[in-house]
């Protein structure tokens, strides 16, 4: 069952969807308290894409699980709308645990958090000084300072970054004389400009901007204003703060930002798995049922053993 929800963040109500298992039958009493997962969306998508997904199939199996907008994108609030502050975003996870710890179906003593893309950098340091968070899982992690700054595959010219910085300060100044938030496009305009960037680029570019998956929501642009709040974010860098909670890392093999979770996975401290799905790309984790699936069977397993059982239904 999907129930819309709204919650606080860091003073902006954030928009959500809250699943919760199916009964099998007629209850007569209460259910007792159940596990929960946080499920954080990439970086433009929104509750209804990649996030969703993820929250419906574990709520399958028998878990609370909250997937959720990000401030100032979707249907939550914040202006100006296409921010994306890593700081926002890890402070919006924060605010998704504290949330379902007060809901009835909830234990709170059983939450986890899982990121996607984008948002498996953020759950980490979430997770990293949050202590509620008592598992935490990524899929297709991306460390989004080191993408501005490297690009998704690590060989970008260093000169891109410095002029995309140069083009955030001007925004900054043009947004002090009165001109607004100015705003670029996250992706290409055409399927021949994305397929030009390479496979990386143009799976996103098919993932968010064609009926696979496309949503009027999803941000198609970012502000300039984000730039410098990104470039210097660096999600992994406190990883091993994680333990001794578990982590499960789940990564494609054909995924051109798996170096990003091979190396966070080597700085974390034990309990963790690093879990490859065979063949996948970065963004075929997001949708495509052949990946998702598999994937989805590893995080029951893990949040399971780790959160408590969570009995599948329906």
């Amino acid at each position: 069952m999907r129930t819309d929800v709204t919650f606080p963040s860091n003073g902006l109500m954030l928009a959500g969807h809250l699943y919760t298992p199916d009964a099998p039958g007629p209850r007569t009493e209460a259910p007792h308290p159940l596990p929960a997962i946080v499920v954080g969306h990439p970086a433009s998508g929104v509750k209804e894409q990649a996030a969703g997904l993820y929250a419906e199939r574990l709520a399958r199996e028998g878990f609370v699980t909250l997937a959720f907008d990000a401030a100032h994108q979707g249907e939550s609030e914040g202006v100006p709308r296409g921010l994306e502050d890593p700081d926002q975003r890890v402070e919006d996870i924060k605010a998704a645990v504290s949330f379902l710890g007060v809901r009835p179906e909830v234990d709170p003593d059983r939450i986890g958090a899982l990121g996607i893309c984008a948002s498996g950098g953020y759950v980490v340091p979430a997770a990293a000084t949050d202590h509620r968070i008592g598992a935490v899982a990524t899929v297709s992690a991306a460390d989004i300072g080191r993408q501005f700054r490297e690009g998704a595959d690590g060989t970008q010219d260093p000169a891109v970054v410095r002029g995309m910085l140069d083009a955030a300060a001007a925004a900054r100044s043009a947004e002090a004389r009165g001109e607004g938030a100015g705003v670029f496009p996250i992706f290409p305009a055409t399927e021949e400009e994305a397929r030009a960037l390479g496979p990386h680029t143009f799976d996103g570019w098919e993932y968010y901007r064609t009926d696979r998956a496309r949503h009027p929501r999803s941000a198609e642009a970012f502000t300039w204003n984000s730039v410098d709040r990104i470039v210097t974010f660096e999600p992994f860098r406190f990883v091993s703060l994680i333990a001794p909670r578990p982590l499960l890392m789940i990564v494609g093999t054909e995924a051109v930002t798996s170096h990003m979770t091979t190396e966070a996975f080597a700085d974390a401290g034990e309990p963790k798995r690093l879990h490859w799905i065979d063949g996948a790309s970065h963004v075929d984790l997001y949708d495509k049922d052949k990946y998702v699936t598999p994937a989805v069977a590893e995080l029951t397993a893990f949040f399971r053993k780790r959160l408590g059982d969570a009995s599948p239904v329906g």
